[in-house]
């Protein structure tokens, strides 16, 4: 009987509400494990979560922080939490990585589409309001803190959606980020009946001959320091998310530390995106996690991808009622910022439809206009509403 206490005594000791959710929260880890194997969705990401979200919910992990009479035992997640996600580094040493895989010579090549990448961002703002109105009706659920994070899962950018939620201390951070990233990783899945619901056929089958451009080495050099510096006089808040972003991709176009660019795309990309998967399944603990708010977080987040996809479309669509050269709406659905995701659904939407009709390099550069556009919207919002 010893030996069964000691085993299980801290099993035993849970009450069976407190059982329940540990068993619920155990479930939700595997079945994001097996998105990230089975189905390839987000792996990277995905399964360290899942696993992490395990390990925190078990009787008195030793990965988080547990209270005893002699005072507080330091878990490893924990600490991780307060070293690289409250202080918002992970995040921002991530946009260093991405920013170094990214060519914005599609952009480059044709600037204007950059607008695009600002018209998706509309899901944003209307997931904004949204989730204020949600509070109206069932008060308290959110503050206008939690709406703010809760509407950045617009951006599709899950860095950005961590950098804001956390700066604003949401408690809903983990029901965020595992919202931000499953859509992500769904997009193959969201965007095409959104497109085809706001296109006509005969909007869909409009042919963009691509006309590539060279770009000078000096251009691409001087592209991401003017973007922080615009950047960072439209919205302050937003320069440690841009520069971060630009830096990295200044890296890339340089031309003199390839080794450093190598670098923070594969070693530095891949070793903070295995740590900061895991690290916020500590926001993901069954107290927390297990509630209506997550439940209509999810339900938001949804939301707010298929009106950043709307938004992106029906921008297209507006420019072309004063245009003599068409463009096809479905790019402008690659505003949101799922980079390369996004770019590939529709250029396969476009083949679908006219096996000739070749979007990929036009979506590419709404794709990492959209990238911008996000991180400048993460510090736009942070810029309109106060942290409390």
């Amino acid at each position: 009987m010893n030996f069964i206490n000691a085993m299980f005594g801290s099993i035993l000791s849970l009450d069976p509400v407190s059982t329940v959710k540990m068993v619920v929260m155990w479930a939700i880890g595997g079945t994001l494990i097996y998105l990230a194997i089975k189905k390839d969705m987000e792996p990277s990401l995905l399964l360290p979560m899942g696993f992490g979200a395990i390990l925190v919910n078990l009787p008195l992990s030793g990965a988080i922080d547990q209270m005893h009479e002699l005072g507080i035992e330091v878990g490893a997640l924990s600490e991780l939490f307060r070293a690289g996600i409250s202080n918002e580094l992970f995040p921002l040493l991530l946009f260093i990585g991405i920013g170094a895989m990214i060519d914005f010579g599609p952009l480059l090549a044709n600037p204007k589409l950059l607008l695009f990448g600002a018209a998706a961002q509309f899901g944003i703002f209307m997931t904004l309001t949204l989730a204020c109105l949600v509070n109206l009706i069932f008060p308290g659920m959110f503050s206008i803190q939690d709406a703010a994070s809760v509407a950045i899962i617009g951006a599709a950018d899950g860095p950005t959606s961590i950098f804001v939620g956390n700066f604003y201390g949401t408690k809903y951070l983990g029901a965020i980020i595992v919202a931000a990233y499953s859509y992500m990783a769904l997009v193959p899945i969201i965007q095409p009946p959104v497109i085809r619901m706001v296109t006509t056929k005969k909007e869909r089958l409009i042919r963009m001959p691509y006309e590539a451009k060279e770009i000078s080495k000096t251009v691409r050099i001087l592209f991401p320091i003017v973007v922080t510096v615009i950047a960072g006089l439209i919205a302050p808040r937003s320069v440690s998310l841009v520069g971060f972003l630009m830096f990295g991709n200044l890296l890339r176009e340089c031309g003199v530390l390839n080794s450093l660019s190598e670098t923070a795309q594969n070693v530095l990309a891949n070793l903070i995106t295995i740590v900061l998967g895991i690290t916020v399944a500590t926001q993901m603990q069954a107290d927390m996690f297990l509630s209506w708010g997550t439940l209509m977080i999810m339900l938001l987040g949804l939301f707010a991808f298929i009106f950043d996809t709307v938004g992106g479309v029906m921008f297209a669509k507006f420019l072309n009622l004063f245009t003599k050269k068409k463009i096809n709406p479905m790019i402008g659905a690659c505003g949101i910022s799922a980079f390369p995701m996004s770019s590939r659904v529709v250029h396969k939407m476009g083949l679908k439809e006219d096996p000739q009709n070749f979007l990929l390099m036009h979506a590419a550069g709404v794709n990492v206009g959209g990238q911008i556009a996000s991180v400048i919207a993460g510090g736009l919002i942070l810029n309109l509403i106060a942290r409390v």
